[in-house]
């Protein structure tokens, strides 16, 4: 191994993904190991790492694998030599701007569910603020407020 090889556990370190997600990720086809040691060993590429970084990145906006495995092809059609005709150049790049008006969605929608989960738990500090100025503790208004005997 020359160095521009990494293995697994330095790619789930560097990519903060587990092992077990990442060779779920070659089982499903969405980023295949570039080579493998003597010994079998899984081995990845930085090209590796940054397909690994944008399936990290797609997940929590809530795509599909299949919509990762889309857009990755566009990419790497893109990235190809040498470069697509120019027909289907402006095709592939159609399909990336789905992607991230698809993205820019999600993350308005992920703001908002922010905001509200912040407005909650603010809610519940001022009303243990409260509760601690008083020095009283509230009696348990339901069943499942009252402590079990």
């Amino acid at each position: 191994m020359d160095g521009t090889y990494m293995q697994i556990g330095e790619v789930a370190a560097r990519t903060e993904l587990s092992l077990r997600t990442i060779r779920h990720y070659e089982e499903t086809g969405l980023v295949i190991p570039s080579a493998r040691s003597q010994g079998g060993f899984r081995l990845y590429t930085e090209t590796d790492v940054a397909r690994l970084m944008v399936i990290r990145r797609m997940k929590p906006l809530g795509f599909t694998l299949d919509q990762m495995r889309d857009l990755l092809d566009a990419t790497d059609r893109l990235d190809a030599s040498p470069a697509p005709a120019d027909e289907e150049r402006e095709a592939l790049l159609a399909r990336v701007r789905r992607y991230e008006r698809t993205a820019a969605e999600q993350i308005d929608t992920l703001r908002t569910r922010l905001s509200r989960a912040e407005d909650f738990a603010q809610t519940l500090r001022a009303r243990l603020a409260r509760e601690a100025a008083t020095g009283r503790t509230p009696e348990p208004r339901t069943a499942l407020e009252r402590p079990t005997p």
